[in-house]
């Protein structure tokens, strides 16, 4: 006896479960328009980042000498490199550089940016485009600019050789301070912008004069972009060198191949040709550059009360 198989038909679609369906399939439409419009950004990264730094921490990692070739060496660059002299005297040059530069340049920018709040007008715009204007002059040419300004030959400044050991850092502060500080009070401006006016309003009706709301309410307001340009700041001070670079020809006395952490890879890479000790160096730097960053931050917080 056999037995016959009917075989269901397809369940319809109810008209509830439609847009259901229809919001699934758009979902998954704009994901992949999402990943179209990512994917030429992550190809760059990956061949402009991710690669090279792969290869620097692989370069780093090895050593090339005439007996034995090139040959995995481990950690042995780096303990090379925090126990060499001319590294650990570059970053302390820098370090002292941004004790002294970081604070004056952000608090110019500081001062800047709470004057062109209250102020109104062309004249603030102005004075807002002549502040940012070095900003937009390449570091080169503005260090190539400089350098002629500090030449005792023909330069502006007489009786003083700016590029001498006593008076080299100060030149390259002002370097410095003069190319960033725009920079640093547009940011600063931008978060001054974005508070609350009925802040001040009740601050001005309370009895305090615009002295007194820039420290007491606006500066506190805008503490997390003061920490984001300081943390900017330190890292771009660890990692000086176009500066540095530029002007080491017309100042070789004073400013050596290793003045700075950046300044010594470049050197050791280029023209003494130890390219694996000189990936070492980058990645010792950048774990300098982070730690620093880190403690600031840490005790910013602590500072801030916050976590």
């Amino acid at each position: 006896m056999s037995t016959s198989h009917q075989i269901a038909p397809p369940r319809p679609v109810l008209p509830e479960e439609a847009p259901a369906r229809l919001r699934r399939a758009g979902a998954g439409a704009r994901r992949l328009v999402g990943l179209l419009f990512v994917t030429p950004f992550v190809l760059v990264m990956v061949a402009f980042l991710v690669i090279p730094l792969t290869y620097s921490l692989w370069l780093s990692l090895h050593r090339t000498t005439l007996l034995q070739g090139e040959y995995f060496s481990g950690l042995e660059n780096y303990v090379r490199a925090f126990t060499d002299p001319e590294f650990l005297t570059g970053v302390r040059r820098v370090a002292l550089f941004g004790l002294v530069q970081i604070p004056v340049m952000l608090g110019l920018a500081l001062v800047g940016a709470l004057i062109l709040d209250v102020v109104a007008g062309r004249l603030a715009r102005a004075f807002r485009l002549t502040l940012f204007m070095p900003y937009a002059v390449p570091a080169v040419v503005g260090t190539l600019m400089w350098g002629f300004i500090y030449s005792p030959s023909f330069g502006v400044v007489r009786g003083v050789d700016l590029f001498s050991d006593n008076w080299i850092m100060l030149a390259l502060g002002n370097i410095v301070t003069w190319q960033w500080t725009g920079y640093n009070m547009i940011v600063l401006y931008a978060a001054l912008q974005g508070l609350p006016r009925d802040v001040y309003e009740a601050a001005a009706v309370d009895g305090a004069d615009q002295w007194r709301i820039a420290w007491r309410v606006k500066v506190p307001m805008i503490r997390s972009a003061l920490v984001l340009t300081t943390v900017f700041a330190i890292i771009g001070t660890l990692q000086f060198f176009t500066e540095v670079q530029t002007l080491r020809p017309i100042a070789s006395k004073a400013i050596s191949a290793g003045f700075t952490p950046n300044l010594y890879a470049y050197n050791m890479a280029f023209q003494y040709s130890e390219f694996e000790y000189s990936a070492a160096i980058s990645f010792a730097l950048g774990a300098v550059v982070f730690v620093g960053s880190y403690v600031f931050l840490f005790v910013t917080r602590k500072k801030g009360g916050t976590r």
